[in-house]
């Protein structure tokens, strides 16, 4: 594996010799002066920069904090002797990918080189990654429905400025999908998308996870590692589930959104961040804030553009296509099932789904796992449904602090569909004309 690699060091001999030690496996340049080496550092693409610790003018720490100022993920080699140690093991907590004491062999330069450049390389795979499974996820994002094209025109707008997008909704209403939409069509959609849920996260590594964290900080930290804000440099950081963020990290969130920076655990310095950032909640996160369990001050930095993402029963329009991007996925380009009914379609679009889009993609999954037919038909996708237990509908719907708008819209979609699908019966069964039932339908 082969890289583009600088040599720092005050001694012309030491650049030479590493520049002839090296030169049969990578490209390598190199030079004396520090001050020209930060400029082609910061003007240039480099893999790795090796530099040594003690030099006139500028020390191998302070070049290597000007250096991850302005790109923190530059992978840079501290050489030292073996009185500076310490200082090396500093500069590692600080950022340094890796430090070689002298007299060295040079395998064992060649080996920490090789470690670097497959770090990187795994980096860069993740990332590639990441954006083909965001290209995939954005697809069931449809807007077929008048609220749905309402939240896309107002995503549409976000996506245009740097504003941070507080995204609310019921679970598996389509968060994710709508904060990969955002960043798709942003200035940073080339960019890395970086997705974390917040109550996943261990409440004692949040903050490590989130900011870095470099080696020695605390027991378990072995080596210093980069945090999901450096990963996402360049690009976006979804943080869902944003009102489980543990209370006493939330500052540090705060100062990311006002100034940009922030410090790894066990860092002496801060850090300059460039990330654009959306966050969601299926809570009511005011609820949180006027109960003391979120910051105000973070509350007011996350919500400067809000978007409610409707539940699927508000806007049943889009269920035929969904279940149309949700079988081509489940399938993975297989023959069978080739298609799904009219009748599944309608049926399927005559439900409340109270698990919303992700509720519809596991029928659909198991109805594709389980059926036996050519294309789905209604039996097929029917029988996956798991009807909740027989209770009291109107405290239900109660609990669930259903409106009545709500409430009559799922009752005749009931009764329209115990008279399969026939408005005349159904309308009589309601106690209503034909007419207003029509208009109801509408």
């Amino acid at each position: 594996m082969t890289g583009r690699i600088l040599i720092v060091d005050d001694d012309r001999a030491v650049v030479e010799l590493l520049c002839e030690v090296l030169g049969p496996h990578h490209s390598v340049v190199g030079e004396t002066d520090p001050k020209v080496a930060i400029a082609r550092i910061l003007a240039e693409d480099f893999d790795i920069v090796i530099t040594d610790v003690e030099m006139p003018g500028i020390r191998g720490p302070e070049l290597l904090a000007q250096v991850l100022a302005a790109k923190p993920n530059q992978l840079v080699l501290m050489i030292t002797a073996f009185g500076s140690i310490e200082l090396a093991v500093a500069a590692v907590r600080a950022g340094a990918t890796d430090f070689i004491t002298k007299p060295f062999k040079t395998d064992v330069l060649l080996i920490a080189i090789e470690r670097a450049l497959r770090e990187r390389t795994m980096r860069r795979e993740i990332v590639r990654l990441r954006r083909r499974l965001r290209d995939e996820d954005t697809s069931d994002l449809v807007a077929r429905s008048p609220a749905m094209q309402r939240v896309l025109a107002l995503a549409e707008r976000a996506a245009r400025s740097e504003v941070t997008v507080l995204i609310t909704g019921e679970s598996g209403a389509g968060k994710g999908a709508l904060a990969r939409w955002i960043h798709a069509h942003s200035p940073r959609g080339r960019g890395p998308l970086v997705e974390v849920n917040c109550a996943a996260l261990p409440a004692a590594l949040v903050e490590a996870e989130l900011f870095g964290v470099r080696r020695g900080a605390f027991t378990d930290a072995h080596e210093s590692r980069d945090g999901l804000f450096v990963e996402a440099a360049g690009g976006t950081l979804f943080l869902d589930e944003i009102g489980e963020m543990p209370l006493e990290v939330q500052p540090k969130l705060l100062r990311v959104l006002e100034a940009s920076r922030a410090r790894p655990v066990g860092a002496a310095t801060e850090i300059e961040l460039d990330v654009r950032l959306i966050a969601a909640t299926n809570a009511a996160i005011d609820e949180a804030v006027a109960a003391g369990k979120f910051r105000a001050d973070l509350f007011y930095r996350l919500d400067v553009v809000r978007i409610e993402v409707p539940p699927l029963r508000d806007r049943p329009e889009d269920v035929p296509e969904l279940a149309q991007v949700l079988l081509a996925r489940a399938t993975r380009g297989a023959p069978t099932p080739s298609g799904i009914t009219e009748e599944a379609v309608r049926w399927l679009a005559r439900r409340d789904w109270p698990g919303n889009v992700r509720e519809l993609a596991n029928v659909i999954e198991r109805a594709v796992a389980l059926g036996e037919h050519e294309v789905l038909v209604l039996e097929d996708v029917r029988d996956q449904v798991k009807e909740p237990p027989s209770t009291d509908l109107l405290a239900a719907a109660a609990a669930r602090h259903l409106s009545l708008d709500q409430v009559e819209r799922g009752y005749i979609r009931k009764v329209l569909e115990a008279c399969g699908g026939n408005v005349s019966r159904a309308a009589r069964v309601l106690g209503i004309d034909r007419r207003t039932m029509y208009r109801k339908l509408d």
